[in-house]
């Protein structure tokens, strides 16, 4: 993966990953309202930072 393309997966990365984090938050205001829909928007949410933070992990080595 170039540069390029890197950077543009982290681009995306960091939106999916802000979008799990919004979506969480709203579950959280609405509590207890769809209370069982935690763990699957939780693990979306920690999916998302996941691969955010491997890719640019992936980044930081390549330009190193």
């Amino acid at each position: 993966m170039d540069a390029d393309e890197l950077k543009a997966r982290i681009k995306k990365l960091n939106a999916q990953a802000t979008q799990a984090k919004m979506d969480l938050h709203d579950l959280s205001e609405e509590l207890p309202t769809n209370w069982e829909k935690i763990l699957e928007i939780a693990q979306r949410c920690h999916d998302a930072h996941a691969a955010l933070t491997e890719a640019r992990k992936m980044a930081a080595a390549a330009s190193a």
